[in-house]
């Protein structure tokens, strides 16, 4: 540790998950950034979620309603924004952000603003449910493939420990029933306490939403085994194709019952609308004692004021939200559809999604060695020879070796191109290659 007084345990803990190749290409990237024009051989990041193909749309409706972003009514406004706001936010904002996420759900359901504790992002709604549903040492169940960041989320500080469901291609890594109760039993078997399952949908990183069966049986599991449920639900705008989302939410109001108190919903701006640098999350709960110990530690990651207010203002504006999420679906779907046609011309093929900003992409015909090993050893050629940051699986914990997250949706199409080509190329080396082996 080198020289001085010794830091805590979580400081040098490496549960951040920092030394994973997920976050070591992102450093390659920060290292030699691509620009078409000041950096055309730098590298292209397709490893980060990032959602900027609408971005245009919130410019020109700021640009229409420059009250929006602006403080108001002089001084008096400033200060109304400047003083403390109690841990509940405004309620202005809590409305507007509960009749949003109805529009993405087609008002099929119905998110009580008092019900509704706001975040700095999903992740700290994520580690603050995790604070308080489980204890050091409880575990959380996570299917496989799932978002390499939740090793920091759920783990990092709270000493709770993440058991992988492992999920497999040859039923297009859905997750099943038979693998959640194999997965609980091993659990209870290692004398481990299992007080919740996290799901992500849409899966970040296969890019598909969840069935209404497989809800019907994830919920029928929780209340089987007492135990909670976490329905990460950040993507949940942005299915661009059928079938259409599910929200766990629709679940709760057409079969209401006592024990849907053990089921929270986290959602967050980052996605969606595209603005993760405005850290804003929030945590819907159906149990009142989670809602009253959320808000209590929602001090930890308050949402500035002026945030808030902001964005009441745009997200209340139903004619745009209405726009924007019809504009936006169809946009991500005709960039899935590029990328994936693109990788398709290049000899690669993805599972099919509908939707995320990313596709999961297929290389296992390009490993020299069918292994984990073999997978970072493809990784780090696509990163150092052609030059793009993507994600391999395992990152993700999945237990197959060759497949990758790629991101589409925060270049442009002409940086997409780019990227494609310089696929396409690595792809016909690599076949070159092979051949030779051969002869």
């Amino acid at each position: 540790m080198g020289p001085g007084a010794p830091l805590s345990k979580i400081a040098v803990s490496k549960a951040h998950g920092e030394d994973s190749p997920y976050f070591a290409g992102w450093k390659a990237y920060d290292e030699d950034p691509y620009d078409a024009v000041s950096n055309p051989t730098g590298v292209i990041q397709m490893g980060l979620a990032e959602n900027q193909v609408s971005f245009d749309l919130l410019e020109d409706y700021l640009e229409h309603h420059p009250e929006t972003s602006s403080w108001g009514s002089g001084i008096t406004s400033f200060k109304e924004n400047a003083l403390f706001q109690d841990y509940h936010g405004l309620q202005s904002f809590r409305k507007a952000m509960a009749s949003f996420m109805e529009q993405i759900r087609g008002k099929r359901v119905k998110f009580d603003p008092d019900r509704m504790v706001l975040t700095a992002g999903a992740t700290a709604a994520n580690e603050l449910l995790t604070f308080i549903l489980a204890d050091p040492g409880d575990v959380f169940l996570v299917p496989t493939p799932y978002y390499p960041g939740f090793d920091r989320d759920l783990q990092w500080r709270t000493g709770v420990k993440i058991l992988p469901v492992h999920c497999h291609s040859s039923n297009g890594f859905q997750l099943t029933l038979a693998s959640l109760q194999s997965a609980y039993s091993n659990a209870e078997a290692s004398n481990f306490r299992v007080k919740g399952l996290l799901i992500t949908n849409p899966s970040n990183p296969l890019g598909i939403a969840m069935s209404r069966s497989l809800l019907e049986e994830i919920i029928d599991f929780i209340v089987e085994k007492n135990i909670h449920l976490i329905s990460d639900e950040i993507y949940s705008g942005s299915v661009f194709s059928y079938p259409e989302f599910i929200s766990v939410a629709e679940l709760v109001e057409t079969r209401r019952h006592k024990t849907y108190e053990g089921i929270h919903i986290v959602y967050s701006l980052s996605k969606d609308l595209g603005l993760p640098g405005f850290r804003v999350g929030t945590i819907y709960s159906y149990n009142n004692r989670v809602v009253t110990t959320a808000r209590r530690m929602s001090s930890f990651s308050l949402v500035s004021s002026q945030t808030q207010k902001m964005l009441a203002s745009m997200l209340s504006d139903e004619e745009f939200t209405t726009k924007y999420i019809r504009t936006n679906r169809e946009r991500l779907r005709k960039r899935h559809s590029y990328i994936v046609q693109g990788l398709k011309d290049a000899g690669i093929g993805c599972l099919k999604g509908n939707a995320g900003l990313f596709c999961w992409m297929n290389l296992t015909q390009m490993l020299e060695e069918k292994s984990m090993e073999g997978e970072l050893r493809l990784w780090k050629m696509i990163l150092s020879e052609v030059k793009l940051n993507v994600s391999p699986g395992s990152s993700c914990y999945c237990v197959e070796p060759g497949w990758f997250r790629v991101c589409f949706a925060n270049m442009t199409e002409e940086t997409l191109d780019v990227a494609l080509r310089r696929m396409k190329v690595f792809v016909e080396k690599i076949k070159g290659r092979k051949k030779k082996l051969i002869s």
